[in-house]
Formats: C-alpha cells, structure tokens, sequence
C-alpha cells in the first residue's frame, strides 16, 4: 500500500464550510470514485488549528493517478467546489506526501 498524506491549511472562519463540504459532499463523491480513506482529523494541538489533515491509501501510484484524474473532472465535485467557494476559497494550501510503510510499521 501506499499511503497519501493531505494537509489542508484553511482560511480564517472557514473550517465549519470545509468540514461541512467534505462530509456531505466531497467524501461521497471520493468513495464513489473508490478512494480509500484511512482517517480525516483537525488539530487540536499544533502549529495551527486551522488545518485539515488526511490519510488515503492507494495500492499503486497508478490506481491513484486513476482515481484522482476522474475525481477532479468530475462535473459533481466541480460544481459543489464552485458553489461552496462562491465567498472565497476554503483553502490556501495544500501540503501532500506519498509514504511507503517501513518493513516494521504495523500499517502495510
């Protein structure tokens, strides 16, 4: 497996809109596509509690590249981040990682 970690650094007063995306829209729309998603957290404690961060897991870098070019052109997704960024955008960073686990991790 491997696994792709997104951090989400959020505009001020935004995190409720971005949750609220994500949960109702932007999650249903990614399983459909069939990501497979490991966790979604926000920080409680940390350099900002302005960030969103989550771990999707990807059995190839091609399955990924698959999944992720038909989830970005879809006209669902499109249309709910247009309608959801109509008071500005959501976000203003993305900070993404592809991880391999070590021979001793227990996530394989």
């Amino acid at each position: 497996m491997i696994y792709e970690l997104r951090i989400y650094r959020v505009m001020n007063g935004r995190m409720a809109d971005l949750l609220t995306r994500f949960e109702h829209h932007t999650v249903p729309i990614m399983v459909r596509h069939g990501f497979l998603q490991v966790g979604f957290w926000t920080t409680i404690v940390g350099r900002s509690e302005q960030h969103l961060t989550y771990l999707l897991a990807w059995e190839s870098l091609a399955q990924r590249q698959e999944k992720w070019d038909a989830f970005l052109s879809d006209p669902e997704w499109l249309a709910i981040r247009k309608s959801t960024e109509e008071n500005g955008p959501l976000i203003f960073d993305i900070e993404n990682s592809l991880l391999r686990p070590t021979n001793f991790s227990g996530a394989k």
